[in-house]
């Protein structure tokens, strides 16, 4: 797994909407494989705030081959690192994590996916169609994407661009909540009813599509989610990335004292990591293991911290433990034995993760 990070700097910043900047990477030729991805990964940034070290993972939207690398950043109201990321200039260095992830779809696997998407969700969606329809001369893609309004939308003249150069396999329908549009099946959100009239109108076909792809707010994920299912498709063939849970990855005080009052106290942690072993000390009552690890100066991978990315995925391979919250592990990951370090308490006196597992 690699872990570690790299500097690179910043070659571009365009405005994306009216509170989102693209910002491009130029990768040097030493670190292209390093940096080599799948469309639908996202990288990690880091850099400190305040004395404070502040990483955020961040969706690729460049395709592969592009000459630089760029990701979708919106600004988010108190978001002490997409503030800071707007203020960012051509010739600034930064802190880049190698590309992770696993909402991907590769041009070749997939042929005809539907693709749905609401405010900055569209970042990886972009990378995804990009690469499909330019990449495989077969594909069909459809986008379904919401906003609030026109001035919302990312990536709008991207997009408008892709269609204009695959009008015959790339279909873009754009949905409003805030703003009236000519055509009525334009406006609103994307939900249960707006899916069931695309679909009565033909401008989707559900059953269809070999991969439906949705990220968003958890809300219309597990919302479109339900209905896609209960429209006939199969679930395996539904994927989804939350950038924030709608909790906001919270959880509530009643289950935070549950989880403590069943964490063990004293508990033996060892961490294999790139082939290396380490071991320490914590108190499952008191913390979680990733914050405990960092705490006793051992460094894990992370990037969100709140159950969401899988950046600290890894497999309780002696011992057990059980996570507070879990927004990304899917139920065979879990009877796998896979976990979120960033949200897991030991409930042994000994527990033994490995992060090299996959």
């Amino acid at each position: 797994m690699a872990t570690s990070f790299h500097s690179l700097t910043v070659s571009s910043v365009a405005p994306e909407g009216e509170s989102a900047k693209a910002v491009g990477f130029l990768v040097p030729d030493e670190l292209k494989d390093t940096f080599r991805f799948i469309p639908g990964q996202y990288l990690t940034l880091k850099t400190e705030i305040d004395g404070e070290e502040i990483r955020r993972s961040y969706s690729i939207c460049s395709a592969p081959g592009d000459a630089e690398l760029r990701v979708g950043i919106k600004k988010v109201e108190g978001g002490r690192f997409s503030t800071f990321a707007q203020a960012l200039a051509a010739g600034d260095r930064i802190e880049v994590m190698p590309p992770e992830g696993r909402f991907t779809a590769e041009p070749g696997k997939v042929k005809k996916p539907l693709l749905i998407a609401a405010g900055s969700g569209v970042t990886p969606i972009l990378s995804i169609a990009r690469a499909l329809l330019e990449r495989d001369r077969e594909a069909e893609v459809t986008l379904v994407y919401g906003n609030r309004t026109t001035s919302d939308i990312m990536f709008r003249e991207s997009l408008e661009e892709l269609k204009d150069r695959f009008m015959d396999r790339f279909s873009l329908v754009f949905v409003l909540s805030r703003e009236d549009q000519d055509v009525d099946i334009s406006n609103g959100r994307i939900d249960a009813d707006k899916l069931k009239l695309l679909a009565g109108k033909g401008l989707i076909d559900p059953a269809a599509h070999d991969g439906i792809y949705l990220c968003g707010p958890q809300a219309m994920t597990e919302t479109c989610s339900a209905v896609l299912q209960e429209m006939g498709v199969d679930k395996d063939r539904i994927r989804f990335e939350l950038f924030t849970p709608a909790d906001g990855g919270t959880i509530a005080p009643v289950r935070r004292r549950e989880q403590e009052e069943k964490a063990a106290g004293d508990v033996v942690v060892e961490t294999v990591l790139d082939g290396a072993r380490r071991s320490f000390r914590m108190n499952g009552k008191e913390a979680k293991v990733l914050d405990a690890a960092h705490e006793a100066g051992i460094e894990l991978p992370f990037s969100c911290a709140g159950g969401m990315c899988c950046t600290c995925r890894c497999r309780v391979v002696e011992g057990k433990a059980e996570m507070d919250v879990n927004y990304s592990l899917q139920p065979w990951e879990i009877e796998a034995g896979f976990t979120l370090a960033c949200q897991s308490r030991p409930l042994s006196k000994k527990l033994v993760l490995d992060f090299d597992a996959s």
